[in-house]
């Protein structure tokens, strides 16, 4: 039986992983060309917006081809994998891997000829396949009258940067071709540092910012060593660009407005050491995030009107019923906001475990889109930085958010009498738009309230 009816290739595209997204960087490939794979497996991780995603294959059968290389940005629908699927009662030719359907479209009308493969891997760049050594090699010209050889083009650009080799496509990565065509860098003027002549990143990097001159020292002074660069440049992606999108639009279209209290939260402070020792509350980590956590649910009960957002579209305030709470993480990835749906229904050992899980997964990375949206009002704990307070950026299209400073001992005035204390700073930033000083400031306040004495506020 023919390799072309053993099996089919399925191409396997990159899939919304979230709610809305639109690309992914492909982080890690978890299999290799010719590695089996049952449907479910994960295949690839990769980085959106919003967190790391493990992709499951939807095919079983054999790798036959990765289609878009570690690192690279890829759009929503484009084909990252082709999976060759077995055929019923089809039997394949050991070690071929057959091609057939929509993954051959791109196969030419007249197969070259068969070349032995090396040993060991073969480089292979997207868009080219694999490069043979015996048949693609440029004759050599004839020698010049004077006996030397004429230099050919690629060295002549090796020499000569202002010499274009006409007519030939440089090989390099789809990445690079990006990075070069956003740096305003010419591939075909680019001397090729990588293997099998292929056009690196570095060799981009370098045509766009070559190397200059360094002044010569003056007397007596100390030349700056080359092991240390001047400056380090990060590409912007994933979370971080997310993030700074995000914040811009915010910045620029919600009027903030920010006002914050000093609150003595002494008494706070001994109830998170009276529920650390609770046995309702063993294994789960309580520290004051948790109290400041229940007095914002307390208080957004009471003002509701702090629980909206802004509908541009629709002209209308939209008020929610039910609680997101966002609480804003440090992650190495940047800045995420998972929030505990319908926090305001939780007990409090329930509403302890949201929270430490949230914070958990968010460290890992792992946080699911779907707990990243739908929030309806953050709180942002800059005190375990040991910041004093802040003016915060509203988290859209949420229209409240609470930055909790740092707990310190401060000398304060307590049954008439100066004394130390436990004191936080409480800064509220709000959309003025649909939250008015009136309704801010009372809002703030009533946290201020609860933490300032949560016994008697927890009866209420």
């Amino acid at each position: 039986m023919s390799t072309e009816s053993a099996a089919d290739i399925r191409v396997f595209r990159l899939p919304d992983a979230g709610e809305g997204l639109t690309e992914a960087e492909i982080v890690s490939w978890r299999v290799r060309p010719g590695d089996v794979v049952a449907v479910n497996d994960p295949v690839v991780e990769i980085e959106t917006a919003k967190s790391l995603v493990e992709l499951p294959c939807p095919f079983a059968g054999t790798v036959a081809e990765l289609l878009v290389p570690e690192g690279a940005t890829v759009q929503v629908g484009e084909p990252i994998i082709a999976i060759a699927v077995a055929l019923p009662g089809a039997v394949p030719r050991s070690g071929a891997v057959p091609r057939s359907g929509a993954a051959r479209e791109a196969e030419p009308t007249q197969a070259p000829t068969p070349v032995p493969a090396p040993s060991g891997r073969t480089a292979v760049l997207v868009g080219y396949g694999p490069r043979t050594p015996s048949t693609t090699r440029r004759p050599r010209r004839p020698p010049t009258p004077g006996g030397e050889d004429v230099v050919s083009d690629r060295v002549a650009v090796q020499n000569d940067i202002s010499a274009p080799v006409v007519g030939e496509r440089p090989l390099a990565k789809p990445p690079v071709r990006k990075l070069a065509r956003d740096l305003g860098v010419d591939l075909r003027l680019v001397p090729p540092t990588g293997p099998d002549g292929v056009v690196t990143r570095a060799d981009v990097e370098h045509a766009a910012h070559p190397p200059q001159p360094q002044p010569q020292p003056q007397p007596g002074s100390q030349p700056r060593s080359q092991s240390h660069p001047q400056q380090t440049r990060i590409p912007v992606k994933g979370v971080r660009k997310a993030t700074a999108a995000a914040m811009v639009a915010s910045a620029f279209t919600a009027p903030h407005v920010t006002e914050w209290v000093q609150v003595d939260v002494t008494r706070t402070v001994k109830l998170v050491d009276r529920l650390r020792a609770d046995p309702a509350l063993d294994g789960v980590r309580v520290s004051p995030l948790l109290l400041v956590a229940k007095a914002v649910l307390l208080a957004l009960a009471r003002h509701p009107g702090v629980n909206a957002s802004w509908d541009d579209a629709a002209g209308e305030i939209v008020v929610h019923h039910d609680v997101n709470l966002g609480i804003a993480v440090a992650t190495p990835r940047g800045l995420v906001v998972p929030n505990v749906k319908d926090a305001g229904r939780l007990a409090l050992p329930d509403l302890a475990r949201g929270l430490a899980e949230l914070g958990a997964t968010a460290r890992a990375g792992r946080t699911a889109p779907a707990d990243q949206t739908g929030g309806t009002f953050t709180i942002t704990n800059v005190g375990v930085f040991g910041v004093d307070g802040g003016t915060p950026i509203l988290n859209p299209p949420e229209a409240g958010i609470l930055a909790v400073g740092q707990i310190r001992d401060l000398p304060w005035v307590h049954r008439g009498k100066v004394r130390p204390r436990k004191v936080t700073t409480l800064a509220l930033s709000f959309d003025h738009r649909l939250i008015d000083g009136d309704l801010g400031s009372r809002f703030l306040a009533d946290v201020a309230g609860v933490l300032h004495d949560p016994a008697t506020a927890l009866l209420r």
